[in-house]
């Protein structure tokens, strides 16, 4: 078993404390409904970047596993169960994943807490329900989702969307599990097979999703899990791979770019969520008692690590010293410590070479001019000193075309800048090559129809962040992404629209 060193200090409570996990051995690939170690043998380790102490042994797979994860996936489409099952079956099958999720949430939001530094409230509140919520909405939507019929005289026309085939989704670290499902689970509802690889800092909860998912009666072959590394291992058949019909990526712009040229040979379609430098924008008519805590979240939420961050933070002139004042006193209560404890807002950042990244952007951006109002240093007191906290850093005095400005840090970086008018802070938000998020505080609603149609971002946030629908597209502009994912774009994705023309007389 993948977890079978796993064992809690107490039975549920997550509080201070609680939820240690010891060491974990032998997390093996999952193909073909088996698990299996690398062909090579060889493995990696994954570290709970809470003190950087080893959690858990993986197998680290070459191109070899990357092969046979496909070719396990190509033979359960082509000759499994799956995807000639009616949406109504794969649905019952989907709910009982959601439902075995929804009985291992704890186990699952602590297995993410240790693996990714992400806090457990989080974890286990928002992100563990989103998961069974990903897999519920889309097995629902694809069992009453309607084609068209097109009536024409001595002719019928109907459209059918039989499933795409093999899908290789490539899942991020910043929230391992959330994203892991919202690909797989579309990819799965609509009779795909899938190739799952999660990023190598924390495979922990993709690991434990298949044993579960197995359980719950997911045909072998179905869902294929490998882990390891980037383009030269692993991951290069998945993007190459011409018995790969679809891939679907969330991660940075660059790698994005890779994965697109490794596609293209085949034409293979990819749909791509990349990175993101949001503008925040604040007018002065804006209620500070919103636009201040929401801005907070905005860019110190998920430990500053979120691709739609509203790490560019535009402040109108004449609110900008109460706003800053505000601002910063709230910034300054953050409470960073063990995401593991009920009461921590920010936990650690996941790795050192991620730490080193951030703290030279710090660097840089008072290179460039910028003045450090709050933090601008790593945290090191106390049990912190071993692993990678960074404190919660507000930068003003630069401008727009900086490179601090313009460059995705992904940390808890903001920078202030203000501006005077409305046509300059929409020219603001859309000088950057990124387009993945923009979000706007202010009452005036004729204002906020007129930035939105405008705002060159996938989403725009009015008064509020990060609240989702399912059924709305996501994706971004510019090198924040291609294509969209979410509902109705989600089927459009997963599925390959097929024209039937029926002569009826």
């Amino acid at each position: 078993m993948f977890f079978a060193a796993l064992r809690r200090q107490s039975p549920v409570s997550l509080g201070a404390g609680a939820g240690a996990v010891t060491e974990i051995r032998d997390i093996c690939h999952l193909i073909g409904g088996q698990a299996v170690e690398s062909a090579d043998g060889k493995t990696f380790e994954t570290r709970d970047p809470h003190d950087n102490s080893v959690i858990g042994t993986v197998a680290r797979g070459a191109a070899v596993d990357g092969e046979r994860a496909v070719a396990a996936a190509r033979k359960a489409f082509d000759e499994g169960p799956w995807p000639g099952m009616t949406p109504t079956e794969r649905r019952k099958i989907l709910h009982d994943v959601a439902d075995a999720v929804d009985a291992h949430r704890e186990e699952l939001a602590m297995l993410e807490t240790v693996d990714s530094g992400k806090i457990i409230r989080q974890a286990l509140h928002g992100e563990m329900p989103r998961v069974a919520q990903n897999l519920r909405f889309f097995a629902d939507y694809a069992a009453m989702a309607t084609d068209e019929a097109y009536p024409n005289g001595p002719v019928l026309g109907y459209s059918l969307r039989p499933p795409a085939g093999v899908v290789s989704a490539i899942s991020p670290w910043n929230a391992p599990l959330m994203l892991a499902t919202w690909k797989a689970a579309p990819a799965l509802a609509f009779g795909n097979t899938v190739v799952l690889k999660p990023a190598p800092q924390t495979p922990l909860t993709a690991a434990r999703f298949g044993q579960l998912a197995t359980a719950a009666g997911l045909p072998e072959g179905v869902l294929n899990i490998v882990h390891g590394f980037g383009a030269d291992e692993v991951a290069g058949p998945l993007t190459s791979d011409p018995r790969v019909d679809r891939i679907t990526f969330t991660g940075s712009s660059a790698t994005g770019a890779r994965i697109m040229a490794a596609a293209a040979p085949h034409l293979t379609p990819v749909s791509a969520e990349l990175g993101g430098k949001s503008a925040n924008i604040v007018f002065d008519d804006a209620d500070l008692d919103v636009a201040v805590p929401e801005s907070i979240k905005a860019i110190f939420g998920g430990n500053g690590q979120v691709c739609f961050s509203g790490s560019r933070l535009f402040v109108q002139r004449g609110i900008l010293p109460a706003f800053l004042e505000r601002f910063t006193a709230e910034a300054a209560k953050i409470v960073v410590g063990d995401p593991k404890r009920h009461e921590t807002f920010m936990g650690p950042l996941i790795e050192q070479r991620h730490l080193d990244k951030v703290q030279g952007y710090v660097d840089l951006a008072q290179k460039e001019g910028g003045s450090v109002l709050i933090g601008g240093s790593p945290v090191t007191t106390g049990e912190l000193s071993r692993g990678f906290y960074y404190a919660p850093t507000v930068i003003t005095g630069l401008t727009n075309d900086t490179r601090t400005a313009q460059e995705e840090i992904f940390g808890p970086v903001e920078t202030v800048i203000p501006f005077d008018t409305e046509q300059e802070a929409l020219q603001l938000a859309n000088s950057s090559p990124y387009g993945l998020a923009g979000i706007l505080f202010t009452t005036n609603l004729d204002r906020a129809h007129r930035m939105a149609a405008h705002w060159k971002a996938g989403t725009v946030w009015v008064n509020c962040y990060f609240e989702r629908d399912l059924r709305m597209p996501f994706g971004g502009e510019g090198i924040s992404g291609v294509g969209r994912e979410g509902g109705p774009h989600s089927r459009e994705f997963f599925t390959e629209p097929r024209a039937v023309v029926l002569r009826i007389r």
